[in-house]
């Protein structure tokens, strides 16, 4: 086999094996991104284009069809929670590697709130973008806020909250950032479904997404 013939077969290995991956994701068939993710790295693809044109394309399309009205919340949570079972065998390829992270996140939901499908969602969808994620749960505190900052030198901070009766924590954690002189560090996303654009402009947030979707959209102009 001439070398432009074995060049033109390995690509072609590689668009398709990518291909099957997306398709993967999307479908939420976790098992079959575990074994399309083996077979990339099988075939010699990096980890590096295994993530950002299997995985993080084929989340890309989940957030459009979601944008659509073609996927609801079900659908994305099905797509990444699949999305994650194949970044987790990709994690320590991509250590090994040295690729970084298009940035790192905390996310949680804020003190006195219980509700986490929202938060779970935007944490998973932020991965499946190539963010690194720290999720420190419902219920977090203004100081949890700030340990996290500290402890995963993140620089977005992603607040959620459910009822309008917490929405007014979301204010008490950009505080805590003020005062523990972290603030001009990170930039500060909030959502929910009480909040709104006028919202985070009062307490002095750098954005809001009404979804996940657009939550990673708007992660990645904050950085």
């Amino acid at each position: 086999m001439t070398k432009s013939r074995s060049n033109q077969k390995n690509q072609e290995v590689r668009v398709t094996n990518l291909n099957e991956l997306q398709i993967k994701v999307i479908e939420g068939d976790k098992a079959g991104v575990e074994a399309g993710v083996n077979a990339a790295l099988s075939a010699g693809l990096s980890p590096e284009s295994i993530m950002n044109e299997g995985l993080i394309s084929a989340m890309n399309e989940v957030g459009i069809r979601f944008e659509n009205g073609d996927f609801f919340v079900p659908e994305m949570l099905i797509a990444a929670r699949a999305m994650q079972a194949g970044l987790a065998l990709l994690k320590p390829h991509l250590v090994e590697g040295g690729v970084q992270a298009k940035g790192r996140v905390v996310v949680g939901t804020v003190k006195g709130d219980l509700h986490d499908i929202g938060k779970n969602l935007v944490a998973m969808m932020l991965e499946g973008a190539g963010f690194e994620v720290k999720d420190i749960g419902t219920d977090a505190t203004p100081e949890q806020y700030v340990q996290a900052v500290r402890a995963n030198d993140s620089n977005i901070v992603g607040m959620s909250a459910l009822l309008t009766t917490t929405m007014s924590n979301m204010k008490s954690v950009i505080q805590a950032l003020e005062k523990a002189g972290l603030r001009s560090k990170v930039k500060v996303m909030i959502g929910g479904a009480p909040v709104t654009e006028a919202f985070a402009r009062d307490i002095g947030a750098d954005g809001f997404a009404p979804d996940a979707s657009r939550a990673v959209a708007l992660a990645r102009m904050l950085v």
